[in-house]
């Protein structure tokens, strides 16, 4: 069985920021959203220290290019929260081939068909294919029945989309996962996105804070930090434990 590859990964968009940004002259948004105007990249950084932001610049092709005044771990989080709203709205179903021989045994049909199980059960519709050489085609009523063994083993899961079908030496069967699988399988997708979400917010809080964690006692005041003593050297006695000098 071959797995398919996953879609290649979009290159992530990397934002110029601060004194990355190349241009002379930018026009410029504040927090608020109200234009400042063109102010050259110098006055543009003054106004966002100022603020104690970052400017960003969200449009390089715009002549001038277009910044913004805004908290750049803010940007990022919100950037990914919508590529995330894209992502669920959007369904992947992708076809999973099978391959398997007029010879294969039943244990290796069962191994097979537990894969197949495995990949509806993630919304995927499977392609079987029963590959046939020489003299084996002879013999073809061998692969409708490996076809009909996978049919019943994921029954309660999936239909058949695609019947039977003699495609040259091949014999092909398509399932598909019935819609409930499918919404199930959609359901776990975005319980997994919340997840990240989550996680991501937390990331963007800790980003905002960027400050060391102190420990409290309760009063407000932070916890002193303990002195580092040296330890006593081989064979001398701390001062607590010395004993005192005999009595004269």
């Amino acid at each position: 069985m071959r797995r398919s590859k996953p879609p290649p990964r979009k290159p992530e968009k990397r934002l110029r920021v601060n004194d990355a940004i190349r241009a002379r002259e930018v026009r410029v948004i504040d927090d608020e959203g109200r234009q400042l105007g063109v102010l050259t990249v110098e006055e543009a950084l003054r106004q966002a220290q100022a603020r104690s932001l970052d400017l960003i610049e969200v449009a390089p092709q715009a002549e001038p290019p277009v910044c913004r005044i805004m908290d750049y771990g803010k940007f990022r989080f919100e950037q990914r929260k919508k590529e995330r709203e894209s992502q669920k709205k959007s369904r992947q179903i992708e076809l999973k081939t099978i391959r398997v021989r007029p010879n294969t045994d039943d244990h290796d049909i069962d191994f097979k068909a537990r894969h197949a199980r495995k990949f509806l059960g993630g919304g995927h519709k499977v392609k079987f294919n029963v590959i046939f050489r020489g003299p084996e085609m002879r013999h073809t009523e061998i692969g409708r029945r490996q076809l009909q063994l996978f049919t019943e083993k994921c029954a309660d899961i999936a239909d058949v989309d695609q019947s039977v079908r003699m495609e040259a030496r091949n014999m092909t069967l398509i399932l598909a996962p019935r819609p409930e699988v499918v919404e199930r399988a959609m359901a776990e997708k975005r319980a997994a996105g919340e997840g990240h979400e989550r996680h991501d917010e937390a990331e963007g809080q800790d980003a905002q804070g960027g400050g060391e964690a102190v420990q409290d006692h309760g009063d407000g005041a932070a916890a002193p930090q303990e002195a580092w003593e040296e330890p006593p050297a081989v064979g001398e006695v701390p001062e607590a434990q010395a004993e005192p000098p005999p009595a004269r």
